[in-house]
């Protein structure tokens, strides 16, 4: 929201988590529009009508967390709150720090806050992962809303966390059968929903072997999924279109990824998965996937199945529901009533790669380990949630964009797949359909993917057209079809491997 303000060493030596905590003076605090403080009360005021942005911000240390969980608590109270354009946006209590992997910022925030509320606690609780030593930000306010909030600057707190998941299995080394070591990489693509034949044939002329079936309503609604006969029903009209779906992928050499990306109880309101606050939930998520397994045990054409998309757990669980946990007992159900068939496992945070840094293997035979590629977003998603947003370009030297971003932003996997001699397969990755050099970006990541010998599949195939590449923008937000573009070579051209591959397999690397 506001730039980062300078602040003398003295000030943020104070404002530490150790022992002998220091609460910042008022004064500390920088004011910006539409700020003010009396005594200990910062105040913000956005008059009705101005939807606008105003704000203080604090010089905060976020180093002294690295890799921890941590959170950080506030006193405040609010009138006339009103609703901003996105859940992102209007109540602030938020962090802000730079992640040395990829030199992206991070905003952990308090959860949304709408109309009026009386004082009471307010909290963000993360995971610093990557934080550089540059000195953050805590900012508090309002943006793109209007209203007024006080917050009693007297009252902040920041601590670090008791570890919010497992630390296990430190030094286990993944076991892989015959059917998972022998086999050699898989590239594809997402689907989109319902396809028939005639989109199978086409994959299959572009050379994909690899497809990745979802299965989303409700996935990223928070409140979604909690009607769980409803659910059920839905997860059985799904399995019923995926045996439908099979029969084309098999008669077309297309192994097929099983991925849950609805969840019973989708997400909080922070976003979290509900599943880790409700043991409801959690069972039926276990239920659910013993269902599934049951069903399509032993399937030749089933490459793996993919427990959850992109979980994402900022705050502490039920015992035995944090991300992991929840993972690692589907799993165990799976197992249960299919030895073999690979499972696969995605990581915190939408499943991104920084949480490969703390996240450990399954003690589980065939697991394999699934992350998600959209760095920098600026570039992937430009224009997709504001239409009007700054248009970006790939490669970019000015800001240091370019493919060894896309290595130094992975490296936690890579590291990884060494550690521990895991399978690493890329569920997503794509750029916007408008993006200037999208093509060079799909080149670039496949390029990375290739050198250390990942599986993959490309977001997505006759789902959206803004991800497609059958698909050409003429400006944001305008698609037409397109039978040959830059982007769509890209891709092909990443395809052509598993052709020559046909005659001459290579096996994916497991370290």
């Amino acid at each position: 929201m506001n730039r980062i303000q300078s602040c003398s060493l003295a000030v943020l030596a104070a404002i530490s988590v150790h022992a002998g905590f220091v609460t910042p003076a008022a004064s500390a605090w920088k004011l910006g529009r539409y700020a003010s403080c009396t005594g200990d009360i910062v105040v913000v005021d956005i008059p009705a009508g101005r939807a606008d942005t105003g704000n203080a911000t604090l010089p905060f240390d976020f180093s002294q967390f690295k890799g921890r969980p941590f959170e950080a608590t506030i006193r405040a109270r609010g009138f006339r709150l009103s609703k901003p354009p996105e859940t992102w946006l209007g109540f602030k209590f938020m962090g802000t720090f730079r992640c040395a992997e990829d030199g992206q910022n991070r905003y952990p925030g308090a959860p949304q806050k709408l109309g009026d509320f009386d004082w009471q606690t307010v909290r963000l609780v993360d995971t610093a992962e990557g934080v550089t030593r540059s000195p953050g930000l805590i900012t508090l306010g309002i943006q793109a809303a209007t209203g007024r909030v006080e917050f009693d600057v007297s009252t902040f707190r920041a601590r670090i966390l008791p570890p919010m998941w497992p630390e296990t299995n430190l030094v286990h080394t993944c076991v892989y059968t015959p059917r998972v070591k022998d086999l050699s990489v898989h590239r594809g693509v997402m689907l989109g929903h319902k396809l028939k034949e005639p989109d199978f044939r086409t994959l299959h002329d572009w050379g994909v072997t690899l497809a990745r079936f979802q299965m989303t309503r409700g996935w990223n609604t928070p409140g979604a999924n909690r009607d769980l006969a409803d659910y059920d029903r839905y997860i059985d009209g799904e399995l019923d279109e995926l045996e439908s779906e099979l029969v084309w992928a098999r008669k077309y050499g297309i192994k097929v990824v099983v991925d849950l990306h609805a969840a019973p109880g989708a997400r909080d309101e922070n976003h979290d998965l509900h599943m880790c606050h409700d043991a409801v939930y959690a069972d039926h998520f276990v239920k659910t996937w013993r269902r599934i397994a049951s069903r399509f045990k032993g399937r030749p054409e089933i490459f793996g199945f993919d427990l959850v998309n992109e979980p994402q757990q900022l705050t502490p669980a039920l015992p035995g529901c944090d991300y992991w946990s929840i993972q690692s007992r589907a799993a165990e159900a799976i197992r249960e009533v299919d030895p073999e068939t690979p499972v696969i496992i995605e990581s915190n945070c939408y499943d991104s790669p920084q949480p490969f840094t703390y996240m450990y293997p399954l003690n589980l035979t065939n697991i394999i380990y699934q992350v998600h590629m959209y760095v920098p977003m600026e570039f992937t998603h430009q224009g997709v949630f504001d239409k009007k947003g700054p248009a970006t370009k790939w490669p970019d030297p000015a800001k240091k964009w370019d493919i060894d971003l896309i290595r130094k932003t992975l490296k936690p996997v890579m590291d990884f797949q060494k550690r521990h001699g895991a399978r690493i397969y890329v569920g997503e990755f794509s750029a916007i359909v408008w993006g200037e050099g999208a093509d060079n970006y799909i080149r670039d990541c496949i390029s990375v993917f290739e050198e250390n010998g990942w599986d993959w599949t490309f977001h997505a195939f006759r789902e959206w057209s803004g991800w497609s590449v059958e698909h050409v923008a003429p400006q944001v937000w305008k698609m037409v079809p397109s039978d040959d573009n830059p982007r769509k070579r890209a891709l092909l051209d990443g395809f052509r491997r598993n052709a020559r591959e046909r005659a001459a397999p290579v096996p994916c690397r497991i370290q």
